[in-house]
């Protein structure tokens, strides 16, 4: 997935399956990591509901994964523990391992809407 939420051709995320994505979230564990995380809730929130348009960001973040857990019943979230503490992210709701081997995670909302995304890769991010 792109930071626009866009699919990439030749690449399709799935619902999540908790236990397919704790395997590959293991494959992290005790692993130097490149971490790229975002949170949105898009410019179409201030222009179409009102409010607040607020979101996070980080890439090319170098960590070393000490433990990884995938919990909830869906929405999930993901917590990586690290050396200084803990990172997460909520509401994912779709995976893939693209061909690089790299664990794409994303929460889309009811229309669609990218919310938020976590990758982890072995290689830094382009």
């Amino acid at each position: 997935m792109s930071e626009t939420g866009e699919e990439r051709e030749g690449e399709k995320m799935e619902p999540i399956v908790k236990e397919k994505v704790q395997s590959i979230l293991e494959r992290f564990v005790h692993q130097e990591a490149y971490l790229h995380l975002e949170t949105t809730n898009g410019a179409y929130a201030a222009h179409h509901r009102g409010g607040l348009n607020a979101g996070a960001y980080i890439r090319n973040g170098r960590i070393h994964v000490e433990r990884a857990i995938i919990a909830g019943n869906g929405p999930y979230r993901v917590g990586l523990k690290i050396s200084q503490g803990w990172v997460y992210a909520e509401g994912l709701t779709d995976w893939e391992v693209d061909q690089k081997g790299r664990l794409l995670l994303a929460g889309h909302d009811q229309e669609g809407h990218l919310a938020v995304a976590m990758e982890l890769s072995r290689h830094p991010f382009e």
